[in-house]
């Protein structure tokens, strides 16, 4: 039970009892130190106020190389999914290591959750921007600028890997996503994003705190 902590305390207090009891140990100290990673990732994201680590959590499959995790609803009494990092299990199948990491989600569980708040999901479009990485040394940054795109009402892709930026652009436009943002150590330092128009080529700097701003004007114009 976290009691009145706050999630992110109540992790940091998990991560320090863990790190007490299992540090000394090669592989314990290598898993707690991803275990900050992921979550330090996670705490410039919307996901990051929700992210509740629990040591006493364990699937059953074996095949499991890493972190593992569940998706709860407080309005649900059960997983509504789960999964979890499985380096090895597609490497069984093409004799080469692939990292991977996925979960499975129980669809009926969500539709009744979303029919009872009256949730009405549409139609699927294309997002209207996608957030490149360039590495770990911009990764929180690439993860904040894609939330507050979201805070602000848009639909934001974050291209998941590190690649160079044409396979981005190539990435962006076989999805139809109008706008990419650009956001490497460079743009970091200067504290600007370049916001690259798919379709007309023009590529512009706007200032991080604007990027949203000028980015709804763009969508709507």
């Amino acid at each position: 039970e976290r009691g009145d902590r706050t999630v992110a305390a109540f992790n940091a207090e998990m991560l320090d009892k863990l790190e007490a009891r299992l540090g000394a140990n090669a592989d314990g100290a290598a898993a707690i130190a991803d275990l900050r990673r992921l979550l330090e990732l996670a705490s410039v994201s919307r996901a990051g106020p929700y992210l509740v680590l629990d040591a006493h959590l364990a699937r059953g499959l074996s095949y499991y190389t890493g972190p593992i995790f569940e998706i709860r609803s407080d309005d649900f009494n059960g997983s509504l999914g789960g999964g979890g990092r499985y380096d090895d299990l597609i490497g069984m199948f093409m004799k080469e290591s692939v990292p991977a990491c996925g979960f499975s989600l129980g669809v009926e569980r969500i539709l009744v959750l979303l029919a009872e708040r009256g949730i009405d999901l549409g139609q699927a479009s294309a997002a209207d921007v996608l957030v490149t990485m360039f590495g770990d040394e911009t990764a929180v940054d690439a993860l904040r600028l894609a939330r507050d795109l979201r805070i602000a009402g848009l639909r934001v892709d974050v291209y998941t890997d590190q690649d160079k930026l044409g396979k981005q652009f190539k990435y962006a436009d076989q999805r139809g996503i109008g706008f990419v943002a650009v956001l490497g150590p460079g743009e970091v330092e200067q504290g600007v994003v370049a916001l690259k128009n798919m379709r007309s080529g023009e590529q512009v700097n706007v200032p991080l705190a604007e990027a949203a701003t000028h980015l709804q004007g763009l969508l709507s114009g």
